[in-house]
């Protein structure tokens, strides 16, 4: 069985763009107001970044496999993704305000630090997982730059309290991986997963 188009369990505004830019048609499946989504991505002690990212990534394609169940949609794959950004063994989550987000910058500017996506397609009969883990470094970043980035209000919602397609991007000389898995979807692995489960585009 083919399918036409797939649910995207995303409120990313990045996410909807590069499965656009694959050319895949998609409707967004979010969590309802009785959903406490924010409650999947808290850490475990101890939980190593890939641990992690996996865990919470097959947590959100369970609660959206609910909620399409629950509102009785017509029947399609579901896709879900997350990212998160390690130091070391380290998890650098969303800032959760303008103290942590400089803490959080401070902390990579002049490391190299990895970034960590994985991706899960539910294809109505089972679930499949990638992750993407790409290299990111950053040159030094000097704190004024950081003060005024994070003023501007893009650090938050996002995890290492930055995104690689803002004017940070200015202090990154180089990565290793994959940019869309950077930005939080990695294409390649994406089109994977959807050829998989036969879905066109």
């Amino acid at each position: 069985m083919t399918h036409d188009f797939i649910y995207l369990a995303s409120q990313s505004p990045r996410r909807r763009q590069l499965l656009d830019q694959l050319g895949v048609k998609h409707e967004l499946l979010l969590p309802g107001p009785e959903e406490d989504a924010e409650a999947l991505e808290h850490e475990r002690a101890g939980e190593l970044p890939l641990a992690y990212v996996e865990r919470v990534t097959r947590a959100k394609l369970d609660a959206a496999r609910a909620r399409l169940k629950q509102r009785g949609l017509p029947p399609a794959p579901v896709l879900c993704s997350d990212t998160t950004v390690a130091l070391g063994r380290r998890i650098l989550g969303k800032p959760v305000d303008a103290a942590d987000a400089t803490a959080t910058l401070t902390a990579l500017s002049g490391h190299t630090h990895r970034v960590l996506t994985a991706v899960a397609l539910w294809d109505g009969s089972r679930s499949h997982l990638k992750v993407s883990v790409s290299r990111v470094h950053f040159a030094d970043i000097p704190p004024a730059t950081i003060a005024a980035y994070v003023a501007s209000g893009e650090p938050f919602g996002k995890a290492g309290a930055y995104a690689i397609q803002s004017a940070l991007a200015g202090w990154i000389p180089r990565i290793e991986g994959s940019y869309s898995g950077i930005m939080g979807l990695p294409l390649h692995e994406t089109t994977q997963l959807l050829q998989q489960a036969r879905v066109r585009f």
